[in-house]
């Protein structure tokens, strides 16, 4: 499906690694301070919840969770004003990229991704260049396979869900955006074990690379936007091509 391309799994299994950089912490950290604005409390904020669950998962220590949550909510002092931009660009290949940002300076954080598209073949667009080709939806992430499929789908029908995917060892569950806690919630309800939820830009058409220059290119060009400090989240519609060897 053109929803979850070979881009999407590879950036899932890279994530266990980068998880192990500080940036990521940070990154981390960064989204929990904006979601603390609504509130400290995790219980009567599902935004702040969602960000605390991303953080354990990469393994972000409690105290700095803990810091994250006194900042964003002002308990501890005025800190930096985050806001969220959006930047839209393409890569090697007519590649689309919708990169989220978290910024206390949108001309740095502009320049950082212009920089970075330029050396890594690509060119930072306007806004709304490539967004029509990605739609923002919720994704829960069970720890489910193959085998429970007709469960799942006995599970569905009561809940605002818009279908699914087997993952390796796992199954993704989708649904409009503003549908990310009901799902979620009614998923637990229905004993399924969650692993993680969020809101992803899935792309709705996919580009296939089965030229190994342009895939390595591409996915160049991808991890230096995932390692700006400023940097939320990557999507892209890239779609790596059966049997492709990169080095």
């Amino acid at each position: 499906m053109a929803g979850h391309s070979k881009w999407s799994q590879i950036k899932r299994t890279k994530a266990v690694v980068d998880a192990k950089r500080g940036a990521v912490f940070t990154r981390l950290g960064r989204e929990i301070m904006v979601a603390a604005r609504a509130g400290a409390d995790p219980a009567g904020n599902f935004q702040l919840r969602t960000a605390i669950s991303k953080a354990r998962a990469a393994g972000v220590p409690a105290s700095n969770i803990e810091r994250a949550i006194a900042k964003g909510s002002g308990q501890a002092g005025d800190g930096a004003q985050l806001e969220e931009v959006r930047y839209e660009g393409y890569g090697p290949g007519g590649m689309a990229v919708l990169v989220e940002a978290l910024t206390d300076n949108r001309n740095r954080t502009a320049a950082d991704l212009r920089l970075a598209f330029s050396k890594n073949g690509g060119n930072l667009g306007e806004n709304g260049c490539v967004a029509y080709l990605f739609e923002h939806r919720s994704e829960v992430i069970l720890n489910a396979g193959s085998d429970d499929e007709e469960r799942l789908l006995e599970s569905l029908l009561e809940l605002d869900a818009d279908g699914y995917e087997l993952l390796d060892e796992a199954v993704m569950v989708h649904g409009p955006f503003e549908a990310l806690e009901s799902l979620q919630d009614g998923l637990r309800r229905a004993d399924w074990d969650v692993r993680e939820w969020g809101h992803h830009w899935s792309a709705q058409t996919s580009v296939s690379v089965s030229d190994p220059e342009t895939a390595r290119s591409c996915l160049k060009l991808l991890d230096a936007l995932e390692g700006l400090d400023d940097v939320r989240s990557v999507s892209a519609n890239l779609d790596l091509a059966e049997g492709l060897e990169i080095d």
